[in-house]
């Protein structure tokens, strides 16, 4: 079976995605929808496939999947005309800002028995498949402790911070589903803390740059996740999972994968710099699971579950800054 698939969305993401659609066997692109003709024009020129709006699209019988990589603001209500639609739906994270339109989007999803995947990339990274599989193969005995390192080489615009809804949601929010996929429990309490260091503006705006979060399970198990706005080396990610029989991590990605020793010292290549290189594969698997699933008619391997929980992870973080206190992730999503 091929998946016939449009974009909605011709920005940065939408191009990641429509190069992994054309380079993945049993899909093909076959529409693009974006109000900017111009960027539409590029990708449909690159792809071969049509300039259609997002109600052609929905009428569409030769579409079964569109991959949402449009604003946050207009993922809800997306997701919802296309599970009524009866199109296969893969989002680019986060749902909605707001807890309780996430849950009111899943209900229309249910109700439709659609096919929903949101956008978390980074289980589908290589190196952190490979160490998934460790754990689940019993290399480190049960999980007790993940520790994840996050940190981006520089902050996005003021115009993007403007509306990301913060560094929670926007960019811890991978840290947070990453925990819950490691740790194999679900989280019980959050505790952050929060600061401006890096660029006073982005405090004006609202937002923090930098944070640190403890998440702990009812059993105990612990995640600390650490992420920065700043990190003057490259792009920094990295993980360990500290388990009862050993530990298991994963490292950067360099320029290349060599170390030079001369009088000097030891030296190796930079850090890669931006996230569309690091995780270049991880976007491409990612869809790759879509298709497959889509083709099986099988469950997805990350949900609008995960997404929700992901999300109200966020919120606890924020409410944690706000009062100072470890906040049970029960206070947040009973209270939406």
């Amino acid at each position: 079976m091929t998946v016939n698939f449009a974009i909605l969305g011709a920005g940065r993401i939408g191009q990641v995605h429509a190069r992994a659609v054309t380079a993945t066997p049993g899909a093909r692109l076959v529409a693009i929808s974006d109000p900017m003709a111009e960027a539409a024009g590029k990708v449909a020129e690159a792809y071969g496939c049509d300039i259609r709006s997002i109600d052609e699209i929905a009428a569409s019988d030769d579409v079964q999947a569109v991959a949402i990589c449009t604003p946050t603001n207009t993922h809800a209500d997306l997701i919802e005309q296309f599970a009524r639609a009866g199109k296969a739906v893969f989002c680019e994270k986060p749902i909605d800002l707001n807890l309780n339109r996430v849950k009111t989007c899943l209900d229309t999803v249910a109700a439709e028995k659609a096919t929903l995947m949101v956008g978390f990339n980074r289980r589908f990274d290589p190196d952190f498949m490979a160490l998934k599989a460790a754990i689940d193969q019993g290399r480190i005995g049960a999980v007790e402790m993940v520790t994840v390192s996050s940190r981006d080489p520089g902050a996005p615009p003021a115009d993007y911070i403007k509306v990301s809804g913060g560094i929670f949601r926007d960019m811890t929010i991978h840290d947070f589903d990453v925990a819950r996929w490691l740790l194999g429990e679900e989280i019980e309490t959050v505790q952050a803390a929060a600061s401006v260091l890096t660029d006073p503006e982005i405090g004006t705006l609202g937002d923090y740059d930098s944070v640190n979060v403890i998440l702990t399970t009812a059993s105990g198990k612990h995640c600390t996740i650490t992420n920065s706005r700043r990190a003057t080396y490259g792009y920094d990610q990295r993980i360990e999972v500290l388990g009862s029989k050993g530990a298991v991590s994963a490292e950067n990605h360099r320029e290349a994968n060599i170390e030079i020793a001369d009088a000097e010292g030891f030296h190796r290549p930079p850090l890669l710099n931006f996230f569309m290189s690091r995780y270049t594969q991880a976007y491409a698997n990612e869809i790759a699971a879509f298709v497959a699933a889509v083709a099986q008619g099988a469950a997805t391997p990350t949900t609008g579950q995960d997404g929700l929980m992901a999300l109200a992870l966020a919120e606890a973080a924020l409410k944690s800054v706000a009062e100072g206190r470890a906040v049970k992730l029960a206070e947040v999503l009973d209270g939406a």
